[in-house]
């Protein structure tokens, strides 16, 4: 399996403009080939993580007042799979410039973390 992932950071106002963007992004990686996407809003974003060290997600991201912690991932069978499907998807005429000039992100594109990342343990 492969997996891309993101971090994005959403102002709270913002969230049902970005949930309906991230749906038709997800028909789109779907009928394209994506095994599996998921868009996840942050709910318990200071976990008490029994003494453990770490850094939550706000502090990460740096995410203000009146802002969430968005985590996204688009499943796929492996990094050529996930190359031909990202490439179909960018060809796709809903992917166009022109389909998206006049609409504003309802997300900060700079504060947008992404990667692609192979699993090393899959359970299911």
């Amino acid at each position: 399996m492969y997996v891309d992932g993101f971090v994005l950071v959403v102002p709270k106002k913002n969230i049902l403009a970005y949930r309906k963007m991230a749906q038709q992004g997800g028909r789109l990686w779907k009928k394209h080939g994506a095994l599996q996407y998921f868009e996840c809003v942050g709910d318990d974003l200071n976990p008490d993580m029994g003494g453990m060290k770490g850094r939550p997600f706000p502090e990460l991201t740096k995410t203000k007042k009146g802002e969430t912690v968005v985590f996204s991932f688009i499943v796929f069978k492996s990094r050529a799979h996930r190359d031909r499907v990202n490439a179909r998807v960018m060809k796709d005429p809903g992917m166009s410039p022109e389909v998206w000039k006049d609409k504003p992100m309802p997300f900060d594109m700079k504060r947008v973390s992404y990667g692609g990342f192979k699993a090393i343990v899959e359970m299911r």
